[in-house]
């Protein structure tokens, strides 16, 4: 089967009605060896077209380390309103440039011996563009291979998109040591300079606001305030910071956002493009903004192999925690049955999960529990397919990264 996103869709969204949705997908897996990773078609075709209407006719790039599996990225792709893989590694990067001609990597690199395939090959050098924030990074590239032997290097800078709150001091993630309009066009102009390289692009990521969800509890407020403040910092700051740039080069893309800032980042007319991939499968991480719902497309299913007391029912394995800082959020979800948890002393394990709740009284051994992922590439890192389900029915396997023998990082 071909992964088709554009086919007729259900009138109704069944993640609506978690007993149908959640126990169709339990049918469906009912003969499958556990643990159970699986995509729902209707959920992950409802978030993909959501994002659409969200970014406003703002073409959105792929994330493909929030989704790891090439057939969902290319159907993905093939939706009018997408284009172009953002990618985490170089050698992903040029896994993926074998059959894609736009991949931006999303982050800088130091694989001197995927340089080295990167600037031996005219193909691949025009359809992979390297991401850099440092002269320091030009300088790996040419120790590796001269300029003048080798194919130019296309390179697009990651400038800084983080607020430097007056009397808050950093807000954001730390990446890109170039923050300030003056910074991004000194390294412009010296990229511009250098032999071997072209400058064809600008990255910005505004993680406070794609990344932080506004919707979570009692610091929402704050959030928002921070979100709003940084917002109309960041608008002015991104226009200045490409008109100096356009200045300096023809700069090919503009990107910024995420899943969870495509409005905001839309708006901003110095943007070109988008960037989102989360959405797509939708971790529970992004159950908690207020201007979008998605639906719980990506889950798994892992057995019960124990009961230690009449309420508590543990799980084979669930320890599948996602990258951050270690608190509960990055923590599997146990969604169905609904009203689980995990112990607080125990949490999920690598080995076993114990889970409470009145719903943990009537399970027994062999029954299944469903999970979702904090995020959402990170599961494709534990498993080797997704079973794609369509209602109660298996209608596809599609193969991870991991499926397809790639480990990228």
């Amino acid at each position: 089967m071909s992964l088709d996103l554009l086919s007729s869709a259900p009138a109704s969204q069944p993640w609506q009605d978690p007993a149908s949705y959640w126990g169709g997908m339990t049918d469906a897996i009912a003969s499958v060896s556990g643990p159970v990773g699986v995509i729902n078609l209707a959920a992950l075709r409802h978030n993909a077209l959501d994002m659409l209407v969200r970014s406003g006719g703002v073409p959105i790039r792929v994330a493909s380390k929030s989704v790891r599996v090439r057939e969902v990225i290319d159907a993905t792709l093939a939706l009018p309103g997408y284009a172009g893989i953002l990618a985490f590694t170089l050698p992903e990067a040029l896994w993926l440039a074998e059959t894609h001609d736009d991949v931006v990597l999303g982050y800088p690199t130091a694989d001197r011996a995927a340089i080295a395939v990167l600037a031996a090959d005219e193909a691949l050098a025009s359809r992979v563009t390297l991401m850099v924030d440092d002269l320091a990074q030009l300088d790996l590239v040419d120790a590796v291979a001269a300029p003048g032997s080798r194919a130019e290097i296309r390179v697009a800078i990651d400038a800084d998109a983080s607020w430097r709150a007056p009397g808050l001091g950093h807000i954001g993630v730390h990446r890109s040591p170039v923050h300030e309009p003056g910074e991004v066009a000194s390294l412009a102009r010296a990229i511009a300079e250098r032999p071997g390289f072209r400058l064809t692009g600008l990255m910005m990521y505004e993680a406070q606001i794609a990344g932080q969800g506004d919707a979570t509890g009692s610091a929402d407020a704050v959030i928002r305030w921070m979100q709003r403040r940084s917002g109309h910092e960041l608008l002015e700051r991104r226009t200045a910071i490409v008109a100096a740039l356009r200045d300096i080069a023809p700069l090919e893309f503009v990107n910024g956002g995420g899943t969870g800032s495509l409005e905001y980042t839309a708006s901003d007319l110095s943007v070109t493009e988008l960037t989102a991939g989360s959405g797509l499968l939708a971790g529970h991480l992004f159950d908690g903004y207020r201007v979008f719902d998605l639906a719980p497309a990506a889950a798994f299913a892992l057995d019960v192999v124990r009961k230690p007391q009449h309420d508590i029912a543990t799980v084979l394995g669930g320890g599948w925690i996602a990258s951050g800082p270690p608190v509960a959020s990055r923590q599997p979800l146990p969604s169905w049955p609904a009203g689980l948890k995990t112990n607080g002393r125990e949490g999920a394990g690598e080995v076993q999960t114990p889970l409470q709740g009145e719903s943990a009284r009537s399970l027994g051994v062999g029954d299944r529990v469903w999970f979702r992922h904090s995020k959402s590439g990170e599961l494709a890192e534990r498993i080797d397919r997704y079973l794609l389900i369509d209602g109660d029915r298996i209608v596809a396997e599609l193969p991870t990264y991991r499926g397809e023998g790639k480990a990228f990082l």
